[in-house]
């Protein structure tokens, strides 16, 4: 089990951060040039993302290894990990930006002046970012583009949030559980160099830090799988394939 935690590590170590950031800039200088780049490049990222996942559920099958033991559990509140307050502020801003998810996926079907903001807001924050090139721009491709976020939504809260903070603590009893989500939320930060520095790096580890803490909190990775669907899901609400009758 311990090798098999090991090769997963290294692979989320070096292949995201490296071969991914490079893969990236190699599918921006193809996507102006080759007929259906974009659609290769989606389904390299869903091999990218499954594979490990099938790697470690073998290690499930094979070794003393548990899906319990990396989040697929019942909800189960513990406040005593991370202290109570804390876990209480992490619940409270969980809650929130879930509600806050919610109110805007629910207005955009509903209020035309939250479909419009939504849809500027997006349209101004493409301009600087650094991935615009990877969204889909046919019908065939929002169609893999939707199962690309589906699979991420599901694989990395796996990955990065469940296998990862409880091999980290497996490798490295010493590490405490705050040295544990930290370096997990790093790694997830990294997974996302090819977006920027800034948007990928720093903003993805943020949000990784608040994820671990809530999967540390909650005792399951179940409602982060949810909320980060919901997130993806609203994420591409501003996408003019996606709008509705104005």
């Amino acid at each position: 089990m311990e090798i098999g935690f090991w090769l997963i590590l290294i692979t989320l170590l070096l292949y995201d951060p490296i071969v991914g950031y490079l893969d990236f800039q190699k599918f921006k200088k193809d996507v102006r040039i080759k007929e259906h780049a974009r659609l290769k490049y989606y389904y390299k990222i869903i091999y990218g993302l499954w594979i490990p996942i099938i790697f470690m559920l073998g290690l499930v099958l094979l070794t003393e290894l548990s899906l319990g033991q990396i989040g697929f559990t019942s909800l189960k509140l513990n406040t005593s990990v991370l202290g109570n307050v804390f876990s209480y502020i992490i619940l409270t801003l969980g809650v929130f930006y879930l509600c806050l998810v919610l109110y805007y996926i629910i207005g955009y079907y509903l209020s035309s002046k939250i479909r419009r903001e939504l849809s500027i807001k997006k349209a101004g924050e493409m301009e600087n970012y650094e991935f615009t090139p990877i969204l889909p721009v046919n019908d065939k491709e929002k169609k893999v583009w939707n199962f690309v976020s589906l699979s991420a939504g599901i694989t990395e809260e796996v990955l990065y949030r469940g296998f990862l903070i409880f091999a980290l603590a497996y490798l490295f009893p010493d590490l405490s559980i705050w040295g544990v989500i930290i370096a997990a939320s790093f790694i997830f930060g990294l997974a996302h160099t090819y977006q920027g520095v800034w948007v990928g790096v720093v903003r993805t580890t943020i949000i990784g830090f608040l994820f671990s803490c809530l999967y540390i909190v909650l005792g399951s990775i179940i409602p982060l799988i949810i909320l980060h669907f919901l997130i993806d899901y609203l994420a591409k609400l501003g996408d003019q394939g996606h709008a509705v009758a104005k």
